[in-house]
């Protein structure tokens, strides 16, 4: 069990980073904190009679203090990100306790056990603003989205930001490829399939395949292997708490891995040929797709068939426009991936795109 007496914001998105703290003299419980400590791959700091100088306690990011020490830890200084972790689940006095020492959640364990790992493993990764996360859908097939989210992944590290982009389409050939990294070393979609709970954000960075300076989580040219809806969720989760930015290239059907994606998606670009049938096909899509994203938008891709052009577009189907992407010809001829032409249209857009997106975000 837990429960939540005030704010439920990590201390550390206040730029706290450090080692968390548990305070307790009961051995069972110690054991327990420590198991759950090193399965969030934390070193903690531990003080058995109570908090032994204030810089541990104030500079901690997460303090965990047994339900035997509440009483000692009355005369601390009050701060955030204090849990109080008993075992009794019938106590309803612990909940008295928790107030009086200010704490913002109280812990039953075991039943609390897998919020306590996930809190515990973001002080320790010193998670901050999750990543700005942008979904990119073809109106149709052929659209371009799979092209248009290179290249806003490819502007994004371009611009010095952490970049994560993640093909959500397993039948569609393979970002890796598209950005000429078939041969990449580095983890496909198929090596998470068996993933269970919490992935962290660090050694998801650091197994995928690094392409034009930034991470790529891509399929492979394997048989086509199912990865379950929990587990997309964990592998996008843990790619958004690094921030920066993160790139989804999505299909156009909606299952229920990425509707876990979708759930995690702040802006969805809808990819729009500017001719007639390609509007109609997108009014279906945008259908589906705006129950679920909060915020979807609508870019038009040129050539414009008689009487169109990207306002109109966008007003037959009734969403706000980003803008024209521009068609940016012979990539694959000349061995250029999508935005890596500087001086292209498409890392023009690109760059457009973020700093527009990013403004207000970055510095807040």
């Amino acid at each position: 069990m837990a429960g939540a007496i005030t704010d439920d914001r990590p201390p550390a998105a206040e730029g706290r980073q450090g080692r968390p703290l548990i305070v307790t003299e009961d051995a069972e419980l110690l054991d327990d904190l420590l198991r759950l400590c090193a399965a969030a791959g934390a070193r903690p700091e531990v003080h058995h009679g109570g908090p032994q100088g204030r810089d541990s306690w104030d500079s901690a990011p997460l303090v965990l203090v047994g339900d035997d020490a509440a009483r000692r830890v009355r005369g601390a200084a009050r701060r955030r990100g204090v849990v109080l972790v008993g075992r009794d689940q019938d106590d309803s006095g612990i909940w008295r306790r928790a107030v009086e020492i200010g704490a913002d959640h109280v812990l039953v364990l075991p039943d609390g056990e897998q919020w306590l790992v996930d809190r515990i493993a973001d002080v320790a990764e010193g998670v901050g603003r999750p990543a700005l996360t942008v979904g990119v859908i073809g109106g149709r097939g052929g659209a371009g989205a799979s092209t248009l989210a290179c290249a806003l992944a490819v502007a994004s590290a371009r611009q010095g930001r952490r970049t994560l982009l993640v093909d959500a389409d397993p039948l569609g050939g393979g970002l890796d490829v598209l950005l000429g990294g078939e041969a990449a070393e580095g983890l496909r979609w198929p090596d998470f399939a068996a993933s269970r709970g919490r992935v962290g954000g660090g050694a998801l960075e650091e197994s995928l395949p690094e392409l034009h300076a930034l991470r790529v989580l891509s399929w492979d040219r394997g048989d086509a292997v199912t990865v379950p809806p929990q587990a997309v969720r964990a592998v996008l989760a843990a790619g958004r708490r690094r921030g920066g930015a993160v790139v989804v290239d999505l299909p156009r059907r909606i299952d229920d891995g990425v509707a876990e994606m979708l759930a995690q998606i702040d802006v969805g670009l809808l990819v729009v040929p500017a001719e007639l049938r390609a509007i109609t096909a997108a009014g279906r899509v945008a259908s589906a797709f705006g129950m679920v994203l909060r915020d979807l938008r609508v870019a038009v891709r040129g050539p414009y068939a008689p009487g169109l052009d990207d306002r109109e577009v966008a007003r037959l189907l009734g969403l706000p426009l980003v803008g024209e992407v521009p068609v940016e010809t012979g990539l694959m001829d000349t061995g250029n991936h999508p935005g890596g032409a500087v001086r292209g249209p498409l890392a023009r857009f690109g760059s457009a795109f973020w700093d527009r997106a990013l403004t207000g975000v970055e510095a807040a």
